[in-house]
């Protein structure tokens, strides 16, 4: 580097940056406009090979031009409704015949049994996307009309566009909550102006390079985006961008202590932790992708996705921030200086005494951490993952929710989300009797020629359509009890290739296919991360050992998630894939800590023996790990702004889990376990042949 004439040493910084920035004027834009390719239909997250989703397909063929039922419920303002008002009601939707999005004529206004409510069905356009909920105040305003009622709206419509409320906006307040929250931190940990404004500006180019790759790819139907990858996406480029900008610039200030020349620094710095950040990377990159091995279709396109946000995060780290660090030096870490790289100065005494304390009695350390761990791992197999309840769904008070609650006060559980059967034509009658006699099914009928049921059914291809009204809630465990008798009593009835789908059934479908996942896709990711702590730290036990412990984490994360939910939160269940999401992230995140530890551990070991290694490693780390798992923590913590119960679920997971990694198993179980085994800890490689050494309680510097 001394060789290399001046002009040379900054020119490449200076393209960097020109690039970088024409990157982030280019396609930082991308980072808001990556929602006008995504879908909040979630019809199209289902499982790819499932009965129900094979109903979906089919029963397009009977929504002429593809319908989403509104199902507009007034409940009486006195003691029962009137058939005056009856009247006004049916008249009130009538009336919205032809209007913009609404198709076909809405159905007359149906009494319930207690006199007290009516309902009615006006069939929408299934493709508003973002205009559905000005339809939808539309047909409100229509129905509002009927006096001595009070009027709401449920089903599948009004689902819809609460979603489409809920993630409205997603781009800037879920960024702006991230970046200021990554902002403030960095400002208190580091306590420099300019170094945490170029790790946030490197994130946010990471971000605008990856919304951009991801919207061309929706754009052309390669991958699907709904709001909730879309906002997973933003919070995992901010984080990971950051970590990793945290690791280099902390070697940077090293380097530069120990070198002097900004340049010179900034090439060692790359190159000496080039190899954790790019497994760190990889880690995380590939445990996404291996989602692609589910069946699930929301989580095969977080896969790619997520590892497109995660090549642009390294990208970024690796080039931009060297880039700035190189020319801007010491200047970048003002008002404070760098200090020396000294093991023994390093973490300023907190480190120190944390290294001293595993030291001492590192085998009462881990046995101590690890018993806390698995006691909170016991709670864990008490989760449920059986879906969540609709009227769960939104964190705060979403009109559908409240309208179907009044909807299943005075009407069958299931009304508004009829289990819906697809069979051949001749065998029709059959079908609906074995579907109206099957325990739990309150009614059941053909759909006619005008999308109802009830008269001649209509005839597609050879099959018809016959909707069967369950008597328990469309979400309940109960209602997913009879969808899966009425599959067996429709599938009984010879020559008549029936098939069962709807909403009940797309959650009970889900929630199989999620369990079928979580048995496939947990062992690829353990031994994707496996593969590669052995081939960073040359070693079989470690590696074995570091999973080990995340593993533990992960379990302990679920147990007290399990006792967060449910006693303080309220959820009385959780989204099917919210185990394995919280498994991927958590573990493969957690993980990267345990590999910049490790790295540098096994750095220090080479030169000075596994004992003085991991000491050195731990006090000389210390610090930005713990800033990096406290920065991911809090840009993870930033999803609960969207009210959505699985985005706060997930938020909480990683959140929690992250810290107790960060705090806990990187800081005592990791260091001890390493310590109490020795040398052998890097077996088969050439450390593991070491000569024993001192005894422990010297300190870090012995």
């Amino acid at each position: 580097m001394k060789n290399t004439p001046r002009w040379a040493r900054w020119l490449v910084p200076l393209v960097l940056l020109v690039v970088w920035l024409g990157v982030g004027g280019t396609l930082g834009p991308y980072a808001g406009k990556l929602s006008e390719v995504a879908t909040n239909d979630q019809s199209t997250f289902l499982p790819r090979s499932a009965e129900s989703t094979q109903v979906l397909e089919a029963r397009k063929a009977f929504d002429q031009s593809g319908t989403l039922p509104a199902i507009v419920v007034w409940t009486a303002d006195g003691p029962r409704i009137g058939q005056e008002q009856r009247a006004e009601a049916t008249a009130a939707v009538g009336g919205l015949a032809g209007a913009e999005g609404v198709v076909g004529r809405p159905s007359p206004a149906v009494p319930s049994e207690d006199g007290k409510a009516l309902q009615a069905v006006v069939q929408l356009e299934s493709d508003l996307g973002d205009d559905m909920p000005a339809v939808l105040d539309e047909v409100r305003r229509a129905a509002d009309g009927v006096p001595g009622t009070t009027a709401r709206i449920a089903g599948p419509a009004a689902t819809q566009a609460d979603l489409s409320d809920a993630f409205s906006g997603i781009d800037g307040l879920l960024l702006g909550v991230a970046l200021t929250a990554v902002l403030l931190i960095l400002l208190l940990v580091y306590r420099s102006v300019l170094l945490p404004f170029m790790i946030i500006l490197g994130s946010v180019f990471a971000l605008g390079l990856a919304c951009a790759v991801v919207y061309a790819l929706a754009d052309r139907d390669v991958v699907q985006v709904d709001g909730q990858v879309q906002g997973i996406l933003s919070i995992l480029v901010i984080g990971a961008a950051t970590d990793y900008a945290l690791l280099l610039a902390a070697r940077f200030r090293e380097e530069l202590a120990a070198r002097g020349d900004r340049a010179a620094a900034a090439a060692a710095a790359v190159r000496r932790s080039f190899g954790a950040i790019v497994a760190s990377a990889a880690t995380v990159a590939l445990a996404l992708l291996a989602l692609l091995a589910s069946d699930l279709t929301n989580n095969r396109a977080l896969g790619p996705v997520g590892a497109i946000g995660i090549v642009c995060a390294v990208l970024s780290a690796l080039t931009f921030l060297p880039a700035v660090l190189a020319l801007l030096g010491r200047a970048a870490y003002w008002p404070s200086r760098p200090k020396a790289a000294d093991a023994s100065v390093e973490g300023h005494g907190v480190w120190r005494r944390v290294a001293a304390t595993v030291d001492r009695r590192p085998r009462r350390v881990w046995a101590a951490t690890a018993l806390v761990l698995a006691v909170f791992a016991a709670f864990s197999p008490s989760l449920s993952a059986k879906g969540t309840p609709l009227d769960e769904i939104f964190v705060n008070d979403a009109p559908s929710v409240a309208a179907q609650a009044e909807l299943g006060e005075h009407f069958p559980g299931g009304s508004g989300n009829p289990a819906v059967v697809i069979a051949d034509a001749d065998r029709a009658e059959e079908v609906t009797a074995a579907a109206r006699d099957t325990e739990g099914v309150d009614s059941a009928a053909p759909v006619s020629a005008s999308g109802r049921p009830g008269g001649e059914p209509r005839i597609v291809d050879g099959r018809v359509r016959i909707d069967a009204t369950l008597q328990d809630a469309a979400d309940s465990d109960a209602a997913k009890r009879t969808v899966e008798r009425l599959r067996e009593r429709v599938h009984a009835v010879p020559g008549a290739d029936a098939l069962v789908g709807g909403y009940t059934a797309q959650q009970y479908d889900t929630q199989e296919t999620a369990a079928q996942d979580r048995t496939l896709i947990i062992p690829v990711v353990l031994g994707i991360i496996l593969l590669i702590l052995v081939l960073l730290l040359r070693s079989l036990l470690v590696p074995v050992l570091l999973v080990a412990t995340v593993a533990l984490n992960f379990l302990a994360t679920l147990g007290v998630a399990t006792l967060v939910f449910e006693h303080l939160l309220g959820f009385t269940g959780t989204d099917a894939s919210v185990p394995l999401y919280g498994f991927v992230f958590l573990v493969a995140l957690g993980v990267d800590y345990n590999i910049f530890l490790m790295s540098r551990v096994r750095e220090e070991a080479l030169v000075h023996g596994t004992r003085q290694g991991v000491l050195r490693g731990l006090t000389t780390t210390g610090g930005v790990i713990t800033s990096a798992g406290v920065v991911l923590a809090a840009t993870f913590a930033a999803l609960m702004v969207i009210p959505l119960a699985f985005l706060v679920q997930i938020a909480f997971i990683v959140s929690f889990g992250v810290l107790l990694d960060t705090l806990v198993v990187r800081s005592l179980l990791v260091p001890a376990l390493t310590l109490d085994i020795g040398p052998p800890a890097w077996w088969p490689s050439a450390l593991s042949r070491r000569s024993p050494e001192p005894a422990p309680g010297a300190g870090p510097t012995g």
